[in-house]
């Protein structure tokens, strides 16, 4: 019989589970808001106590979070987001070259802009192109979700789950061992998936048609798409020469978070609409981290996922091989369950107890690996992909279907895992050796 930890724990991951699978029906539901119920069960029942709040919420990653959404904020309102991929878009003249191109810009936008930004700007991009390709939109708005899913893997700011672990897993120069280790199959695997995508879908190639793009994203606001730029440009290059600085053992800022955040600050007197700027942030994800912090301890004090957790991960392994494996398919399976970025709190907690430190980088690099292409698999495996079924439906009047996204996302989740396998084993095979 259950205790009383336990009924509650059950009870919270219950309304989470049910709360997303209507929230894929009725998007007007706020993800944010069912997190922030969830919480308020977690508090009310004792799982975790007010006066615990404080070592509870990690203020790093939400310092972190407001920093990056000003920044981005600032970028959007400018238009300097929409100005740099209508100029890329640009450059290519065929319907593959453009399509190929696509995969690249979504997912390298989302590895330096996070990919809930992406999934925000991206829906009119990808309707343009499809427009412009004469293809149907639904096939460039999938390879939208896939692609920001998959590029916003190689960079500790590409996505929540990632900020995540590079924060509390203990790692060394986490931004350099992102791109060191996930860049390079990144890469690959967003020139693999426009191809899986034209095939499941049977687009048709025609080189010599010239694809002309007519932008109708301008600059908004050159000063401010100025300093927005030099916001991007400088968080990144910080971010990287800290690191520099870690792996030199001299003087660094261990909270890493608040680096955009002193940076997004300087953006707020310099820019002409820092209204505007506050506006723009998502203060609905703000929300739903600070009580995914909340509910998610509540679940890991009531000891409810024990049991599935031990049966994939029951202990640390001397085997690398076996771990990366492992920690591989819990992750796509559990980001399912409750959606990556609360199962990525959840299992965190879980690796440290059972003696994973900083020093595993191939586990904590495995781990922001699967849980981020975990969202590949589904349309509840990742905010992200929520966020643009919302645009899509509530501004565009179109939509994609749990079965539409399965379908496909099924054969590129598994492409992308092998990919990313094959990559992680073969580069810890030549550091062993």
């Amino acid at each position: 019989m259950l205790g009383y930890e336990a009924m509650v724990g059950v009870i919270i991951l219950s309304i989470m589970i049910s709360g997303l699978v209507i929230r894929s029906r009725k998007p007007q539901i706020p993800v944010w808001s069912i997190m922030a119920f969830t919480s308020v069960i977690t508090v009310v029942s004792g799982l975790v106590k007010f006066d615990e709040f404080e070592s509870v919420i990690d203020l790093d990653v939400i310092f972190f979070l407001i920093g990056m959404f000003s920044i981005v904020s600032l970028a959007e309102s400018s238009g300097l987001l929409n100005s740099i991929a209508a100029w890329f878009i640009g450059l290519f003249r065929s319907t593959k070259s453009l399509i190929y191109a696509s995969s690249l810009l979504f997912g390298l936008l989302a590895a330096v802009t996070m990919n809930d930004t992406v999934a925000f700007i991206g829906p009119p991009i990808a309707y343009t192109i499809a427009k412009a390709l004469g293809v149907n939109p639904t096939t460039i708005f999938l390879l939208l979700a896939y692609s920001l899913t998959i590029g916003s893997t190689m960079t500790p700011i590409g996505n929540p789950q990632n900020m995540l672990i590079a924060q509390r897993s203990g790692m060394t120069a986490p931004f350099l061992k992102f791109a060191l280790y996930l860049a390079i199959p990144t890469i690959v695997n967003l020139l693999v998936t426009p191809f899986l995508v034209t095939k499941f879908h049977k687009v048709r190639y025609n080189d010599t048609k010239r694809v002309l793009i007519i932008p109708h994203e301008q600059l908004k606001d050159r000063r401010n798409a100025i300093l927005a730029g030099i916001g991007i440009v400088s968080s990144i290059s910080l971010l990287i020469i800290n690191d520099f600085l870690e792996l030199m053992n001299l003087p660094h800022v261990t909270r890493r978070g608040f680096i955009p955040f002193i940076i997004a600050s300087a953006l707020y007197m310099l820019s002409s609409e820092p209204r505007k700027i506050l506006a723009g942030v998502d203060w609905g994800t703000i929300i739903f981290f600070t009580t995914m912090f909340i509910t998610m301890e509540g679940v890991w004090r009531s000891h409810v996922l024990d049991a599935l957790l031990n049966l994939f991960l029951s202990g640390k392994h001397h085997d690398i091989s076996v771990d990366i494996v492992s920690i591989t398919v819990l992750s796509l399976l559990g980001s399912q369950l409750i959606s990556n970025v609360p199962f990525t709190r959840l299992i965190i907690e879980y690796m440290r107890n059972l003696g994973y430190t900083g020093g595993d980088e191939f586990a904590w690099i495995t781990l922001a690996m699967a849980t981020t292409i975990a969202g590949n698999l589904t349309l509840l495996g990742a905010a992200s992909n929520i966020i643009i079924i919302e645009y899509l439906e509530s501004r565009m009047n179109t939509t994609i279907t749990f079965k539409e996204f399965l379908e496909l996302g099924l054969i590129v989740t598994i492409a992308n895992t092998l990919i990313y396998l094959a990559f992680l084993e073969f580069e810890f095979y030549i550091i062993l050796h």
